[in-house]
């Protein structure tokens, strides 16, 4: 918008009516969005704050009186900031870390195996549960990566899910397979990171 040798009346003249272009045009198109589902949402990507999303969703959610069921497929009993938050809303979130850390640490590709496992059959109890309304499988994507669970069986479960229930997988390297499935994916791109400067993990924003 040309605003030269234009009074300052004149500016936000035309810029109301700029955007009462703007809101009729948008409020076309939300006139034409009427369906309610449950969704397939992926966070993937080499860029840092896939789970932090996911735990910021499950908070919304909470505060929306919805049920949350969170599962941890590779952190392990970690301190972290978001399980001392969501803690303390024990009837509408259970969140457990199921996992042992990442397969470098255990180095034992069987005890990786069965942890990822019994986090599964967790969370196809919670996923099957009514009364949950959204259910974070933080970092399922690590453990397809490396063949830990058949992606068969996690694409047909989630295929099959409730209708109204809304799931979130987190973790870099999303299948195709997934990703083809899911209603929302989103990629965390990785643009700049201080631990390439020797930064080490920060207590509240790592953990």
């Amino acid at each position: 918008m040309k605003t030269e040798g234009l009074t300052q009346e004149q500016i936000n003249e035309r810029h109301a009516v700029k955007m009462a272009k703007k809101k009729a045009a948008r409020d076309k198109i939300l006139a034409r969005k009427t369906r309610e589902k449950g969704l397939l949402m992926v966070h993937t990507g080499k860029g840092k704050g896939k789970s932090t999303a996911a735990m910021g969703l499950a908070v919304r959610a909470i505060g929306s009186g919805m049920k949350v069921g969170i599962v941890q497929f590779v952190k392990g009993a970690w301190e972290t900031g978001e399980r001392e938050v969501l803690a303390k809303f024990p009837e509408l979130c259970t969140m457990r870390a199921m996992g042992e850390g990442f397969t470098w640490d255990t180095q034992d590709r069987e005890r990786d195996i069965a942890a990822a496992r019994s986090a599964w059959d967790y969370a196809k109890q919670i996923i099957a549960d009514p009364s949950y309304k959204l259910v974070v499988l933080d970092e399922l994507n690590i453990v397809l990566r490396y063949g830990y669970l058949p992606l068969s069986e996690i694409v047909e479960t989630l295929r099959s899910k409730p209708e109204s229930l809304h799931v979130l997988v987190t973790g870099r390297n999303a299948k195709d397979e997934l990703i083809e499935i899911a209603d929302l994916v989103t990629e965390m791109g990785d643009v700049k990171h201080h631990f390439r400067d020797g930064v080490k993990a920060q207590v509240g924003i790592e953990f």
